[in-house]
């Protein structure tokens, strides 16, 4: 772990802080530092199934199976 002096949003601080269960502004950078990290992975990780799935031609085969649900009602 480094030590890193920087200005914060003190606005949004406040906000991690009422909204988690941590209690020292540290933990609370840290954890929306986590946050994000995970978020931005978990989003890659979906871009990449969707790129398989079309490789796949998955996506128009579900494509076309919603059409024709839809067009039944």
């Amino acid at each position: 772990m480094s030590v890193t002096r920087t200005d914060i949003d003190e606005d949004a601080l406040e906000r991690v802080l009422a909204l988690s269960a941590v209690r020292t502004r540290k933990e609370a950078v840290n954890l929306a530092l986590r946050f994000y990290v995970e978020r931005q992975e978990r989003a890659a990780q979906i871009s990449r199934h969707c790129e398989r799935a079309r490789e796949w031609g998955a996506v128009e085969g579900a494509d076309r199976m919603h059409q024709v649900e839809k067009n039944k009602r």
